[in-house]
């Protein structure tokens, strides 16, 4: 990585800056902008975020948005309404209302002196959504959006189901938000009405997990926000950057297949960050390309060098299993359409242990997962921060039905979705079906390479699902994450198949026998052939950043992931606890402290043993002001409801001054 200080344009930053909207509410922004704007306008590029523009983003922030603004743009980042030292109360994401104040801010910023009318918008993540779901309503001065690790689809492809499948990181992304939604607005900014702003939002911002428990089919509240639901109303470019370690990534293929206006996807080997700073490595110069990006849309440049394919990625090599990676070797390669018609479909029979060309008789395979499977699974939503990857699938094996290939006789490489046809029956009106797709070294490790869920109540219809019935055949179509895998020679592709994921995806309620049909079932690979034209790809330009945010570490972060077995009891625990470690942001001298602890408990018997639990500690300080919060979020089920029960402590000093319970039952609706 590059450290670059010196700019084609001085650069200053401005904070607060407050940008009115016309019900009375101020929204504060941060402002990277040229010295000489008010002379030479500039394009503007919005970041439209709640995760407080000071703190929590700031050393991000500092490594880009200066770098960006020193090239001729204003760079603006904005705290949500209810967020940071916004006015208001965040009571849930991508709401109508963060949407129109979205319109609100572009205009204001095209109507500023500094700013050329022309306006981009830019995200990772939430940002990388509300960029999608902003550009549907079509503000006139937005001219392009990029969008990093983000979804077209709130309900397919976004942190609360996964094929119908409750995902725990439903619960764990609530309860982050309860954390944030905590936080104070800085007293440095908002002055003596900080505690006022602050009780409003303890008081207001309410318990997430409740609202999306109550919401597991496909209804109007996820279509909502979901720009799948009408891709032409998305009228500017769009740039959609992401990585096969994510958990979003199934969105570029759609978004590059689906739009009819100009487009670009990147795709790299990384996890939930930005392409310049991500893991695993190695990253690229992403502020480089988001520069020719706005370059071309906000300034109307004609781009230097061969115009960049419609889909670009990683294919990634063969690599041992580990839970985090510093590096994954692959080679960039290149597809001019999507779908695209070089992806060849190869079909493979499931029978009995083995996977095959052939056809063969119909046999059935009845199986019963433990409870267990999927604790080594890693995160729905990797970081590449800590050890939040797969372990060795051969853990979870045992508790699965495997089909192997034979030893493969030449390099095989894929390039799309996996899709499992499966003939089967169980003896539950509900249940799920986890499929793993492992890539098996001649040593018997087994790396995962992509998975998918399906609960089978939503065979059908994820808006309609229907219970099943007992005993009756069906068959299902189950499509695994999108992924570029490389094979190599003398390795076998293994699918694996269970009836549990925990704590990937919550339980069905019994315990599932399921029975499938070997030889009526099969898996489809989408196989890339080779094409000599990716070696004749440009290649992608070094990481460059600004100057990093001046912060002082008194002590360093950590992360721990530890599985526990209680042979006497039963019980399964996975504990994940990640610490932020206290440092001070040296700016504006406010020190913080995080940690959130996690702890998922199983029996391999009964899935209703399941309880998940997450808590979180919060502590801000700045001479003698302080303050902290402590959130607790428990869920667990009967075979009928969720049960949630969550608690908030807030306390200025040692003082407290606001404390509050929830206990929520809410029916499981064949989940």
């Amino acid at each position: 990585m590059t450290t670059v200080a010196a700019f084609p344009r001085a650069v200053h930053r401005l904070d607060p800056v407050w940008i009115p909207l016309k019900d009375g509410t101020r929204l504060a922004a941060r402002v990277w902008r040229p010295t000489d704007a008010e002379s030479r306008p500039v394009p503007a590029i919005l970041e439209y975020l709640p995760y407080r523009r000071r703190d929590a983003t700031a050393q991000r922030d500092a490594l880009m948005h200066p770098y960006v603004a020193g090239h001729g743009y204003a760079c603006i980042r904005v705290d949500i309404r209810g967020s940071g030292d916004s006015d208001g109360v965040l009571i849930d994401e991508y709401l109508p209302l963060e949407l129109d104040d979205a319109v609100e801010v572009i205009a204001w910023l095209a109507a500023q002196p500094w700013c050329t009318g022309a306006v981009g918008m830019i995200g990772n993540s939430w940002g990388g959504f509300n960029a999608l779901q902003v550009a549907a309503r079509r503000p006139p001065a937005l001219r392009a959006i990029i969008t990093s690790c983000s979804t077209d689809d709130r309900y397919a492809d976004d942190i609360h189901y996964m094929g119908g499948c409750l995902l725990t990181d439903n619960l764990r992304w609530a309860s982050t938000m309860f954390a944030h939604n905590s936080r104070p607005p800085d007293p440095a900014v908002v002055g003596e009405r900080w505690r006022e702003m602050w009780l409003e939002r303890l008081r207001g911002s309410g318990l997430w997990v409740d609202t999306w428990l109550r919401h597991p089919r496909r209804d109007a509240f996820w279509k909502h926000g979901s720009v799948c639901e009408d891709l032409a109303a998305i009228r500017c470019a769009v740039l959609a950057v992401g990585g096969w370690a994510d958990g979003y990534t199934n969105a570029i293929p759609r978004l590059m297949a689906g739009l009819g206006v100009p487009r670009h996807g990147l795709i790299g080997q990384w996890a939930h960050r930005y392409p310049h700073m991500a893991l695993p490595g190695p990253a690229v110069g992403f502020l480089q390309l988001a520069l020719r990006w706005w370059d071309t849309w906000l300034k109307g440049a004609t781009p230097a060098g061969p115009e960049e394919p419609l889909l670009r990625v990683v294919m990634q090599e063969s690599v041992p299993p580990a839970p985090m990676y510093s590096t994954r070797p692959g080679r960039w390669v290149a597809e001019r359409a999507w779908p695209s018609p070089r992806i060849i479909p190869r079909r493979y029979v499931l029978h009995p242990a083995r996977l095959a060309p052939e056809a063969g008789p119909e046999v059935p395979l009845s199986w019963r997962s433990p409870e267990t499977v999927g604790l080594f699974a890693g995160r729905w939503c990797p970081y590449g921060l800590t050890p939040d990857l797969p372990l060795d699938q051969r853990i979870e094996d045992g508790g699965a039905l495997t089909f192997d290939t034979d030893p493969l006789p030449e390099r095989l490489e894929i390039l799309g979705p996996p899709v499992a046809d499966l003939e089967l029956a169980v003896d539950r009106p509900v249940a799920l079906v986890a499929a793993r797709l492992s890539d098996v070294a001649p040593d018997g490790a087994a790396t995962r390479v992509s998975y998918g869920l399906l609960n089978l109540t939503h065979r059908e219809s994820h808006e309609h699902p229907t219970a099943l019935e007992p005993g009756r055949r069906y068959r299902v179509r189950l499509q695994l994450n999108d992924v570029g895998q490389a094979f190599p020679a003398g390795h076998r592709i293994r699918l694996a198949l269970s009836t549990a994921y925990w704590p990937t995806a919550w339980p069905a309620p019994e315990p599932v026998t399921l029975t499938l049909y070997a030889g009526a079932s099969a898996l489809t690979l989408p196989v890339r052939p080779a094409d000599a034209a990716d070696e004749a790809l440009p290649p992608l330009p070094p990481v460059e950043t600004a100057p990093p945010l001046p912060v002082t570490v008194f002590e360093p972060a950590r992360s721990e992931r530890v599985v526990r077995h209680n042979v006497t009891t039963g019980e399964v625990t996975l504990d994940w606890t990640q610490d932020s470690g206290r440092h001070r942001y040296d700016d504006i001298d406010l020190t913080m402290h995080t940690v959130a602890a996690d702890r998922y408990a199983i029996r391999a018997d009964d899935p209703l043993s399941a309880r998940a639990e997450i808590a979180w500690t919060v502590r801000l300080s700045r001479g003698d002001w302080g303050v902290e919060t402590r959130t607790r979020t428990v869920l667990t089920a009967t075979k009928d409801t969720f049960e949630v029960v969550a608690t908030l402590e807030a306390f200025e000093g040692d003082t407290p001054v606001h404390e509050q319970r929830w206990e929520r039952s809410i029916p499981r609706d064949l989940v």
